[in-house]
């Protein structure tokens, strides 16, 4: 599938890591950063490049840790959310940013919540589509019936190297089908999935993805205070969502001080793509 012209590609070195980054818009731009979730790279935000960039925004979508091109770290400890939230404050530095935009979907909405808590006052916003806040997540996880029996997952993509041998079984038919499945009928046209099994194919990059749900138990996350996370933020929730209980939107979007929550009753879980022109436009107004 044919990219657009107007994304450029580089290679950033930052916290230690080597970050691969697709890119557009004006070098003088406010800096927006987008970042993907699993099982997707910088691809997933193929459809946001323009609208944004020609708004003036300098867009940068990395490969997060352990996905495509970027480096990927053997131990699953590196894969704590602190750490791939300082890749992208080392990422800015990199590109001569204080302040900046984040938006992140699913896993990468994940990091954004963590950046909002650790520097807050280096975000002009933050953005999180379909994800709540981690620490709420978890104990969700624990406490909570319903979303236990959603996150059973979890467990699954955790487990040492079955993991890998099964979601390459098929050409990576599983996950092939969570994007197909899920999400509006021709979001995923057999070119696209293409792309998608080029990624996952990179050395190691399967155990990198799967690495950032085995470093969920690792630690504890701290949850902040009610109204405690200071950026402006912006919550997207598509109802349709299989894999987390509504109610956590608005929990999540109570720990921030200045908030919007908008729910999307036609999209799930893949909101970016379900929705693309409600989301661009959403974003847009927030930035």
């Amino acid at each position: 599938m044919a990219t657009d012209s107007g994304v450029r590609f580089s290679f950033v070195t930052a916290n230690g890591v080597t970050l691969h980054c697709a890119e557009a818009g004006p070098d003088d731009g406010p800096l927006v950063v987008l970042l993907h979730g699993f099982p997707e790279f910088w691809f997933a935000w193929r459809d946001y490049f323009r609208p944004l960039a020609e708004q003036g925004f300098r867009v940068v979508a990395p490969d997060q840790r352990g996905y495509n091109l970027s480096s990927k770290p053997e131990s699953p400890e590196a894969y704590r959310l602190e750490n791939a939230s300082a890749d992208v404050f080392a990422l800015a530095d990199v590109l001569g940013r204080e302040r900046f935009h984040v938006v992140g979907h699913d896993w990468g909405a994940a990091v954004a919540w963590m950046m909002a808590g650790l520097e807050p006052r280096r975000l002009l916003s933050a953005a999180m589509l379909q994800a709540p806040h981690p620490a709420l997540w978890l104990n969700a996880i624990r406490t909570d019936k319903d979303q236990r029996r959603r996150s059973r997952y979890v467990q699954i993509l955790r487990a040492p190297w079955l993991s890998e041998m099964m979601l390459k079984m098929g050409n990576y038919a599983a996950l092939a089908r969570a994007f197909r499945t899920l999400t509006r009928p021709g979001a995923f046209s057999p070119e696209i999935l293409e792309r998608y099994r080029e990624a996952w194919r990179q050395p190691g990059a399967l155990t990198g993805m799967l690495n950032w749900y085995r470093a969920l138990f690792v630690a504890e996350l701290p949850t902040p205070a009610p109204g405690g996370l200071i950026p402006p933020a912006l919550v997207l929730w598509g109802d349709r969502d299989d894999l987390a209980i509504p109610h956590l939107a608005e929990d999540s979007a109570a720990l921030c001080k200045n908030v919007r929550v908008r729910h999307l009753p036609q999209a799930g879980h893949w909101i970016i793509h379900d929705a693309p022109d409600v989301v661009r436009d959403a974003l847009l107004d927030h930035l």
